[in-house]
């Protein structure tokens, strides 16, 4: 089971706006590049995961995905995301990729977006954070970013894994290069040392829909982005658009065998600076140990 809280936050009230921009005319537009796409959303979920260390017992993991800084992300809505992070003084930070946008710039635009957008969130405070690329990033911006997220020591899982230690017992943060580029390689990334001793692994990799190649690597949890959980959300109609490897798990928490997957619906946008029933989000998960049924 997962236990989900939602909280938002407006620029102005939405009634205000509203009344406002109808008079105007242009209501729906303006609301959505405006108002919708600054509406910050933190989901709190605790999920339980059979054989946790009892020293992991409540870890809190905040993921945050597709930054896409720059073309339509503004500097000031990534540091409110930061000082939104901070305050949940997580244990470890999870970014799921899409630094930068290949969209309607030059790449040598686009590519110029990296090192700010890593200094930014470089202001991220916990000092464990992992990071993994997205598809975006492994366009023609893919050197840039790597370089961008190593300068300022946002550390890069690109087809590895590195374990966090407590009282004697290991976790592990296992992370994928992009699967639209054909690049990932889970062989290298899912550790073995983790397989053969038991212990759970937590994996980031930017697109969702390879859940089913992951399944059969016993990972535990999966943290995932890339879909923008559709961005716009009309009422009564289907999804405007949804990317390759992101059409099957959309949004939220979903299980498949061992491995279950949170789908993240990111915090930036693409094709247009635009957000509809589908708020940036900011996810909080709680780790805790599968309850013991009794006989």
């Amino acid at each position: 089971m997962a236990v989900c809280a939602a909280e938002r936050k407006s620029r102005i009230s939405r009634r205000t706006f509203l009344k406002v921009a109808g008079v105007a005319g242009i209501g729906f537009p303006l609301y959505a590049a405006e108002v919708s796409r600054h509406e910050i959303s933190i989901e709190r979920y605790t999920i339980h995961l059979n054989g946790l260390p009892e020293s992991f017992h409540g870890f809190r993991i905040v993921e945050v995905s597709d930054f896409h800084y720059g073309e339509f992300t503004e500097p000031y809505f990534l540091r409110e995301i930061v000082r939104h992070i901070n305050r949940l003084k997580p244990d470890a930070v999870a970014l799921i990729g899409d630094y930068v946008t290949m969209g309607f710039l030059p790449p040598s635009t686009t590519r110029s977006f990296a090192a700010p957008c890593a200094e930014i969130l470089s202001g991220i405070e916990c000092p464990i954070r992992f990071a993994v690329l997205g598809n975006h990033d492994s366009g023609y911006a893919k050197k840039s970013v790597i370089e961008a997220l190593a300068a300022y020591q946002l550390p890069l899982l690109y087809n590895s894994n590195t374990p966090i230690e407590r009282e004697g017992k290991r976790l592990w943060f296992a992370g994928t290069a992009d699967a639209c580029s054909k690049e990932i390689n889970l062989d290298e990334a899912v550790p073995a040392a983790a397989r053969k001793d038991g212990e759970l692994v937590i994996l980031l990799a930017h697109e969702p829909d390879i859940l089913p190649r992951v399944a059969p690597y016993g990972v535990d949890l999966m943290l995932s982005g890339h879909t923008h959980g559709g961005q716009v959300r009309l009422p009564f109609l289907p999804l405007i658009h949804l990317p390759p490897l992101g059409k099957k798990y959309i949004e939220g928490l979903f299980r498949l065998g061992p491995t279950q997957l949170y789908v993240n619906r990111g915090v930036g946008t693409v094709l247009l600076p635009m957000r509809f029933n589908c708020p940036p989000e900011i996810t909080e998960i709680t780790l805790s140990a599968s309850p013991v049924s009794k006989p």
